[in-house]
């Protein structure tokens, strides 16, 4: 049968890179449905709600404000060793259709939990929404997409190598999910070192969440607790600080005065 070739576009081209980059990571992933009652609660009082991954990215970097291994690289040179960073650094997966094609671009939020969530979702929103090019991080990625093989080879190596700049490149967690599509665990690869993903609310008011990390750094009793905290945090800071911006959008109540 005669086929057609078809030139690999610059999204998928980047796309084929990360699978190649993340062949020797050894994942280990776990996943646990997580209550959110509270959060769901406070968001729904939202006048305008931040979106999911918004939530997710924020509430990680506070959990791993405090969990210093969150915040940690497994790096090969110039010898195999632990690279911990000050801030957490998010890669956030955004969905696009550029060139009527579907592709998965993504966006880098250093520190999101010194950001408020107003903040990271307009980041997000932007990626989303804003032309190609007019994303700085987007420009970045297609430019290196467009160097021949061997060159951008030699990128990926210097990127996945070296502590400081997996994190420039990789950086520390990444966010993703196909939620808006429907329900379904999506368990992504990545160079890592660790990736959420989350599914769709559910009647009995909780969240399925998929924790993947490179088993190098850390086991499953570590993570396990990484999700309870997670909870915690979506249940208490994050519906906190909605419920906060909520208060403060609110008109205030005029006093009569007499005359």
């Amino acid at each position: 049968m005669r086929g057609t070739v078809r030139k690999i576009s610059m999204p998928r081209r980047l796309v084929a890179d990360l699978m190649h980059a993340s062949i020797r990571v050894p994942f280990v992933s776990l996943t646990r449905p997580l209550n959110v009652r509270q959060l769901l609660e406070a968001r729904a009082l939202a006048a305008q709600p931040p979106g999911w991954a918004a939530i997710f990215v924020k509430a990680f970097s506070l959990v791993a404000k405090d969990e210093p291994v969150l915040r940690t690289l497994y790096a090969t040179w110039p010898w195999p060793s632990f690279y911990e960073l000050p801030r957490s650094v998010a890669m956030i997966a955004i969905a696009r259709v550029e060139d009527g094609q579907d592709c998965v671009l993504p966006q880098k939020v250093t520190a999101p939990d010194e950001m408020s969530l107003a903040e990271v979702d307009a980041m997000i929103r932007h990626a989303k929404e804003a032309p190609i090019e007019q994303v700085p991080a987007f420009r970045k990625i297609l430019r290196t997409m467009r160097l021949p093989l061997p060159l951008r080879r030699l990128f990926w190596a210097i990127g996945l190598n070296f502590g400081r700049q997996r994190a420039n490149y990789f950086g520390s967690f990444g966010v993703t999910s196909v939620a808006a599509y429907g329900a379904g665990e999506l368990y992504a690869l990545s160079p890592g070192p660790f990736v959420l993903s989350y599914g769709v609310e559910k009647s009995d008011q909780s969240i399925d969440v998929v924790l993947r990390w490179d088993h190098r750094i850390t086991d499953a009793a570590l993570m396990a607790k990484v999700l309870t905290r997670l909870e915690q945090v979506l249940n208490t800071e994050i519906a906190g600080e909605l419920r906060a911006n909520r208060q403060q959008t609110e008109p205030k109540p005029v006093r009569a005065v007499a005359t």
